[in-house]
Protein backbone atom coordinates (compact mmCIF):
# COMPACT_ATOMS: atom_id res chain seq x y z
CA UNK A 1 0.00 0.00 0.00
CA UNK A 2 1.32 3.39 -0.94
CA UNK A 3 0.85 6.22 1.53
CA UNK A 4 0.98 9.72 0.09
CA UNK A 5 -0.50 13.16 0.67
CA UNK A 6 -3.76 12.08 -1.01
CA UNK A 7 -4.12 9.24 1.52
CA UNK A 8 -3.59 11.67 4.41
CA UNK A 9 -6.13 14.10 2.88
CA UNK A 10 -8.64 11.25 2.49
CA UNK A 11 -8.17 10.22 6.14
CA UNK A 12 -8.56 13.85 7.15
CA UNK A 13 -11.92 14.01 5.35
CA UNK A 14 -13.10 10.68 6.76
CA UNK A 15 -12.20 11.66 10.33
CA UNK A 16 -13.60 15.18 9.80
CA UNK A 17 -10.37 16.68 11.16
CA UNK A 18 -8.06 19.47 10.04
CA UNK A 19 -4.28 19.01 10.15
CA UNK A 20 -1.55 21.57 9.62
CA UNK A 21 1.06 20.87 6.95
CA UNK A 22 3.55 19.97 9.69
CA UNK A 23 1.11 17.45 11.19
CA UNK A 24 0.40 16.00 7.76
CA UNK A 25 4.12 15.52 7.17
CA UNK A 26 4.57 13.78 10.53
CA UNK A 27 1.54 11.56 9.90
CA UNK A 28 2.91 10.64 6.47
CA UNK A 29 6.20 9.54 8.06
CA UNK A 30 4.39 7.56 10.76
CA UNK A 31 2.11 5.80 8.25
CA UNK A 32 5.09 4.92 6.05
CA UNK A 33 6.79 3.30 9.06
CA UNK A 34 3.63 1.34 9.92
CA UNK A 35 3.06 0.15 6.35
CA UNK A 36 6.76 -0.75 6.06
CA UNK A 37 6.50 -2.91 9.18
CA UNK A 38 3.38 -4.66 7.88
CA UNK A 39 5.13 -5.28 4.55
CA UNK A 40 7.96 -6.98 6.46
CA UNK A 41 5.41 -9.27 8.10
CA UNK A 42 3.92 -10.11 4.68
CA UNK A 43 7.33 -11.41 3.56
CA UNK A 44 7.34 -14.15 6.22
CA UNK A 45 6.54 -17.70 5.14
CA UNK A 46 3.57 -18.80 7.24
CA UNK A 47 2.63 -21.97 5.38
CA UNK A 48 1.81 -24.80 7.77
CA UNK A 49 1.37 -22.47 10.74
CA UNK A 50 -2.07 -22.46 12.35
CA UNK A 51 -3.51 -19.05 13.19
CA UNK A 52 -3.29 -18.28 16.89
CA UNK A 53 -6.71 -17.76 18.37
CA UNK A 54 -5.74 -17.91 22.05
CA UNK A 55 -2.62 -16.54 23.70
CA UNK A 56 -2.26 -19.53 26.01
CA UNK A 57 -3.34 -23.13 25.92
CA UNK A 58 -5.87 -22.78 28.73
CA UNK A 59 -9.51 -22.56 27.80
CA UNK A 60 -12.43 -21.27 29.80
CA UNK A 61 -14.76 -24.01 30.90
CA UNK A 62 -18.26 -22.68 31.05
CA UNK A 63 -21.08 -24.29 32.92
CA UNK A 64 -24.12 -25.36 30.97
CA UNK A 65 -26.78 -22.70 30.75
CA UNK A 66 -29.63 -24.46 32.47
CA UNK A 67 -32.64 -22.73 33.99
CA UNK A 68 -33.22 -23.44 37.64
CA UNK A 69 -35.40 -21.93 40.33
CA UNK A 70 -33.24 -20.54 43.12
CA UNK A 71 -35.90 -18.59 45.00
CA UNK A 72 -39.57 -19.39 45.16
CA UNK A 73 -42.15 -16.71 44.35
CA UNK A 74 -43.22 -16.57 47.97
CA UNK A 75 -39.67 -16.05 49.21
CA UNK A 76 -39.03 -13.33 46.62
CA UNK A 77 -42.23 -11.46 47.53
CA UNK A 78 -41.80 -11.87 51.29
CA UNK A 79 -39.55 -8.80 51.73
CA UNK A 80 -40.99 -6.66 48.93
CA UNK A 81 -42.19 -3.22 50.07
CA UNK A 82 -45.04 -3.27 47.53
CA UNK A 83 -46.39 -6.29 45.75
CA UNK A 84 -49.26 -7.15 43.45
CA UNK A 85 -50.22 -10.84 43.51
CA UNK A 86 -47.13 -12.41 41.88
CA UNK A 87 -45.12 -9.23 41.08
CA UNK A 88 -42.97 -6.72 42.96
CA UNK A 89 -44.24 -3.18 42.36
CA UNK A 90 -41.63 -0.51 41.67
CA UNK A 91 -41.95 3.23 41.03
CA UNK A 92 -42.62 4.32 37.46
CA UNK A 93 -39.37 5.29 35.73
CA UNK A 94 -40.68 6.46 32.34
CA UNK A 95 -42.68 9.60 31.75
Amino acid sequence: MKVDHNTIAHLERLAKLKFSEEEKGKMLQDFEKIVGFVDQLNELDTTGIDPQVYVNEEFDHYRKDEAEILVSKEEALKNAAKKDSFYIRVPKVLK
